[in-house]
């Protein structure tokens, strides 16, 4: 039993907690970055210069801008008193001399009001050299354009399994990105203050980092720059890496002209300007036995990072390191690459490459069962990891057992083989719309895969009249992170949730953060919270125990009052022990650290256990397809998700919900589009407002929605036995997409292996169906003829269509 995970009887978490903020957020009085900025006095805005070519080296003329009424400044490379890059991997010059992609800002114009300053802006002469640009990832394929490293992960001999089984498939596919579109876009706000120092707003998950940018921009130490984030209002990864760059913009701004300096992109420049969930190019082979158990699998996973890295690495680790999703694969060799483009610098998005790898095998398994003829959940669970089972980067797959179990339940409570039943008697009733249901898994490993980031640190005060304050690391983003660390507290401390309040997370109060990302917030800062807080209740139980006249072991903090074993007996109220430990010089704050325990990586070999643990997850979906338009209607959606012993139920089912819908508007429905002509506007996003770029609405929501948490789950080693919830769900949409497969394929002949683009929009299930009646109509012209259709291997390593098998 693990004492990081043991939880009292009375525990605060556990409980159904509202959102600490949804006060605040659903009257409107929330406030977020911009707004701090709104209030102050004398700000300046910020407005970029943007490129309007793909790929050019630029000279700039900024003397008309100054000829615009309200303009201040206008910041250049000349105006760097540190170093001119906002990226940690310097390649991402802040004032660049080549523009690496259309809307790259060249320039930024400070302007008395943000009309003066796009006006300035739109003053400003720019001279273009053109230069060759690369727009897709198969053009940066057949320039041989990478950047970074190239990963392969590998376990046993793919060549030899291959030869060995009695099928084998082969395909490609091309998956499309995902814009983060969230409602607060990016910002920053800059102050220097009467000490010199400067105190920077941002909507960030890395405040640590945003910070550390600042600085070498600036030319002066960290300690002269503390970053603040009230709240976002979203980030979804996108806010993990990209808001350095402007808040060192603002805090330049603010250097140079001595004045407050704010930085909002409005919509159009935040979707063109800001980079997106990775798009990928997956190749892939896979053998079965003929059973239809994995045999091997050879993939390989070339990202488009676009034009800079960012985090392009790691998302193309994680990706490779979830290739197998929840399924044991004997033989596997999983290579990636990352292609760059002329294309803003793609980044972390919820699942941070975890989708993307995942995609491979559910792609596979889709496109193989019906031409192994067997059904796609019983191909999915006859291929399940068994416990003693280790991945292809040899971790261990812990709990393994738990999938089985959540897949077994969920398949019955939601009655799956009565409606498979109910969906085919519908399909062969109605020629022109059909129906799929699908079931699909998701095993997804926990932690920063850079094992330096999975640590945290948390201040906790408790002042002399019993209230307490807490600030941890971690970031508001509306994901509930603040409403759990406030659990935490009071569970730990024995005290109401109300008695419990928290400050924004600041670089000065706690430093050297982790990003809020890798689902690993709540573990991190939840066990520095609870080490701090035990700090404190310890010493206030010997305080207590003078008091009540016990033994201090047998003090007991609960619901707000001290006791002794005997909970009938003599109580004293928290305030009144805090009270007595302040006249006794009992020290009553503490810093609370945690770190992450057993992960190791031999990033020479990418073998070891990077995971702290595995979340699992079970999904079923059914979709209605129609035949004429390819829209379809997502009717029902039932899920069963383990998140451990729950820290707060109410906010893990809110982000089991949106995590789905999430993933499928990646899925089916977000689709960016650019301009890969030869034209003068060649790169530029064509989808750049919500009038073009579709997002999942109340509209898309299933006709019904169930959701249940997986009990008796409690995870040893985490903060009161819970695991993370914010990535995992975004994968379980795959149920989604595996569900319009089995419609479409309802369309064609039996045992027709459906090709389906990413995303699933009507234009591609359309094409689909299309294809599945085609294949029908050959089928019913073959046996008029009496002929045999022969289905024929592809040669290795070459996609096929239609997927071969081998027999």
């Amino acid at each position: 039993m693990s004492g990081l995970a043991d939880r009292p009887p009375d525990a605060v978490v556990g409980r159904p907690a509202v959102h600490e903020s949804a006060a605040l957020h659903v009257t409107g009085a929330a406030m977020y970055t911009d707004d701090l900025a709104a209030r102050a006095h004398g700000v300046l805005t910020a407005w970029p210069v943007s490129s309007t070519s793909a790929h050019a080296l630029v000279t700039l003329d900024v003397e008309p801008a100054y000829g615009v009424r309200g303009v201040l400044r206008v910041l250049t490379a000349d105006d760097v008193p540190g170093i001119n890059d906002a990226g940690v991997k310097h390649d991402e010059p802040l004032f660049p001399s080549e523009a690496m992609f259309h809307g790259h800002a060249l320039a930024w114009v400070l302007g008395e009001t943000p009309d003066a300053a796009r006006r300035g802006a739109a003053a400003v002469r720019v001279a273009y050299e053109q230069l060759p640009s690369i727009v897709t990832v198969r053009e940066a394929i057949d320039a041989g354009s990478f950047q970074g490293v190239s990963p392969t992960i590998e376990r046993g001999d793919v060549e030899a399994a291959l030869a060995g089984s009695a099928h084998v498939f082969a395909g490609e596919i091309e998956i499309g990105g995902q814009e983060h579109f969230s409602l607060e876009t990016h910002a920053a706000f800059a102050v220097r203050e009467p000490d010199g120092r400067y105190l920077i707003e941002c909507s960030t998950q890395h405040p640590s980092e945003t910070q550390e940018i600042v600085a070498h921009v600036l030319g002066i130490p960290s300690s002269e720059v503390a970053v603040e984030c009230l709240r976002m209002g979203g980030g979804f990864g996108g806010k993990e890496m990209q808001p350095h760059g402007f808040a060192a913009i603002a805090a330049l701004g603010a250097k140079l002209t001595g004045r407050p300096v704010r930085l909002r992109l409005n919509r159009t420049q935040d979707i063109t300007m800001t980079g997106k969930r990775h798009p990928f190019l997956l190749e892939w082979r896979a053998g079965f036995d003929a059973e239809g158990l994995l045999q091997a699998l050879d993939a390989t996973l070339t990202s488009d990072g676009g034009w800079s890295l960012d985090l392009s690495e790691p998302v193309l680790g994680r990706a490779l390191a979830h290739v197998d999703n929840a399924y044991r694969i004997p033989d596997v060799r999983a290579h990636g690459r990352v292609a760059k483009t002329n294309k803003p610098s793609n980044t972390a998005f919820r699942g941070f490459g975890g989708p993307q790898g995942v995609f491979v095998i559910e792609e596979v398994l889709g496109r193989a069962a019906p031409v192994l003829g067997i059904p796609p959940h019983e191909l999915r669970a006859r291929n399940f990891y068994r416990p003693g089972d280790t991945t292809h980067y040899g971790q261990p797959v812990k709990d393994a057992e738990r999938l089985p179990a959540i897949w077994g339940r969920l398949r019955a409570e939601c009655a799956f083989d009565e409606r498979l039943a109910e969906v085919a008697r519908f399909n062969a009733a109605h020629a022109d719309r059909k129906r799929g249901l699908a079931m699909t898994p998701v095993k997804f490993g926990i932690s920063f895969t850079f094992t330096s980031f999975n640590q945290a640190g948390a201040l906790v005060i408790v002042y002399k009249d019993g209230s307490v304050l807490i600030t941890h690391g971690g970031t508001e983003m509306g994901q509930g992170l603040h409403t759990k660390m406030m659990q935490v507290a009071a569970t730990a401390l024995g005290v109401p949730l109300e008695a419990v309040r928290l400050a924004p997370t600041r670089t000065d109060k706690v430093p050297n953060t982790s990003a809020t990302a890798a689902s690993s917030s709540a573990d991190l800062n939840g066990g520095a919270v609870k080490a701090a807080c035990e700090e404190i209740r310890g010493r206030l139980a010997a305080v207590a125990g003078r008091l009540l006249g016990v033994d201090e072991r047998d003090v007991r903090f609960s619901g707000g009052f001290a006791t002794g074993l005997d909970a009938a007996g003599p109580r004293l109220a928290f305030a009144e022990v805090v009270g007595a430990a302040y006249l006794q010089r009992v020290q009553l704050f503490a810093a609370g650290y945690y770190r992450t325990e057993g992960l190791h990586w031999d990033a020479a070999r990418n073998q070891g256990s990077p995971f702290k643990y595995f979340a699992y997850g079970c999904a079923v979906a059914e979709v209605e397809v129609d035949g004429f338009t390819g829209s379809h209607r997502l009717r029902r959606v039932d899920i069963v998700h383990d998140v451990g012993d729950s820290l707060s139920p109410l906010l893990d089912i809110g982000q089991i919900e949106g995590g789905y819908v999430q993933g499928v508007g990646w899925l089916t429905m977000e689709e960016l589009r650019w301009d890969d002509g030869d034209g003068p506007t060649r790169g530029r996003l064509q989808t750049p407002s919500a009038s073009t770029y579709k997002l999942p609405s109340f509209s898309e929501l299933p006709d019904g929605f169930h959701v249940h948490l997986f009990e008796d789950a409690r995870e040893d080693g985490a903060v009161y036995g819970s695991k993370a919830v914010g990535e995992p769900p975004l994968l379980l949409a795959f149920s989604a997409r595996e569900a319009i497969r089995q419609a479409v394929g309802a369309f064609g002949p039996d045992g027709h292996s459906v090709e389906l683009g990413s995303p699933a929009t009507p234009e591609a299930v359309f094409w689909a169906i299309e294809a599945a009646r085609a294949a029908g109509a050959g089928e019913a012209d073959a046996a008029d003829r009496g002929a045999v259709a022969t289905a024929v291997p592809a040669p290795a390593g070459q996609p096929a269509s239609p997927l071969p098998v081998a027999e």
